[in-house]
């Protein structure tokens, strides 16, 4: 079956090792079609080519970028009447222009098309997204929900075709591996735990929490140099001036590391130099966490997590991390004792999250879930 996947995401390039697991499975044909760049709230993402065997990665030129509900790909009917797929994924939320533009092809050309969503907050919009959000659900052959609120959600808003619940990248777990090498990120000298965030440095990623928790720590042993927690944070967004405000006025600003973006393949590096990871997210009015990749690259690299419980992060986790209230710092503050004072809850948990992700989230358990759907739309 020659497939057709439409998706900004994978410009990424850690991501493409599910499209290259996808094309090995018997009788895909696949083709990805991808935007030379994405815009958003951490900055701009370039298309990376780092694992492309076995399918072909077309650039394609997108409008209004950055627009989440708004873009579109001025050349995707040219590109889709050449190809002439039998199925087209589009790895788009049902409610933007860019998944009605492709499922109008679609239905005109009488092909099956898939939906991605990972909405897991019951949000209506005013036209024409509401309009174009029922049409891709009255056509769809089925839905891929990133977490399982986004089935409901889907259900609450009048979707009545299949659904199954399937995360839309799973993670290589050569290239995310426990490692006892030093490999590109220095550990602080003499520091009794490593914490490490990674992701967008803004208000619903909860950072200025993990600032505060480690500012905790840091008194509760005196916040003397050699006893001290450090904290690495890896990313980008609108809150970075004012958190590193923050660190200098709670007085860890020595034990605080701003590095910035960094590529994809490099996070393994990144992870393997923390003992443990914080995804401190907070719910808003108008998101909540809705899986959270860098909780199965961390696991996969057998580092212990710590987790709200907002959102997908408490079912991501399971028995494999510590869960704590959102928007509680203090609660933070002892989840990331207890692992500072046991290096075998540490070990166990480390090795837990390992064994999970091998279980559930590699990119072959979620490509061969996603060829089940292609056969099932196929018949």
């Amino acid at each position: 079956m020659r497939v057709v996947m439409v998706s900004k995401a994978v410009i990424v390039g850690a991501y493409q090792r599910k499209l290259e697991e996808l094309a090995r499975l018997p009788g895909v044909e696949l083709t990805a079609l991808a935007p030379p760049v994405w815009r958003d709230s951490r900055g701009e993402t370039h298309l990376e080519r780092t694992f492309v065997e076995g399918y072909q990665l077309i650039e394609t030129p997108i409008a209004l970028n950055g627009h989440f509900h708004a873009h579109f790909y001025p050349e995707l009917s040219r590109e889709l009447n050449q190809l002439q797929p039998d199925l087209v994924h589009i790895d788009e939320e049902p409610y933007n222009l860019a998944a009605w533009q492709a499922m109008r092809w679609a239905v005109r050309h009488d092909r099956p098309a898939l939906f991605f969503s990972w909405q897991n907050l019951n949000r209506r919009y005013p036209p024409p997204f509401n309009w174009m959000e029922r049409y891709n659900y009255r056509h769809a052959a089925y839905a891929i929900a990133g977490n399982r609120e986004a089935t409901d959600v889907l259900r609450a808003k009048g979707y009545r075709g299949s659904v199954t619940v399937i995360p839309q990248f799973g993670i290589d777990p050569g290239l995310f591996s426990p490692s006892s090498t030093p490999d590109g990120f220095a550990r602080p000298p003499g520091a009794r735990l490593v914490v490490g965030y990674a992701g967008g440095l803004l208000p619903e990623k909860g950072v200025d929490l993990l600032l505060q928790a480690v500012a905790t720590c840091n008194q509760v042993v005196g916040g003397s140099k050699g006893e001290a927690v450090a904290l690495a944070l890896v990313g980008a967004g609108q809150e970075r001036a004012s958190l590193e405000t923050q660190a200098r006025r709670l007085g860890i600003e020595p034990q605080v590391r701003f590095l910035g973006r960094i590529p994809s393949t490099d996070m393994p590096a990144f992870y393997r130099s923390i003992d443990v990871l914080a995804v401190p997210s907070r719910t808003m009015p108008n998101w909540k966490e809705q899986f959270g990749r860098v909780l199965i690259e961390a696991m996969a690299c057998g580092v212990p997590v710590v987790g709200s419980d907002s959102g997908e992060i408490p079912n991501v986790l399971g028995d494999a991390g510590l869960i704590f209230p959102e928007g509680d710092a203090a609660a933070l503050a002892d989840c990331l004792e207890f692992l500072a004072q046991d290096p075998d809850l540490q070990s166990a948990l480390g090795y837990r999250g390992r064994q999970r992700v091998l279980a559930q989230f590699t990119h072959q358990c979620v490509a061969q879930a996603t060829y089940e759907i292609y056969r099932s739309i196929m018949g």
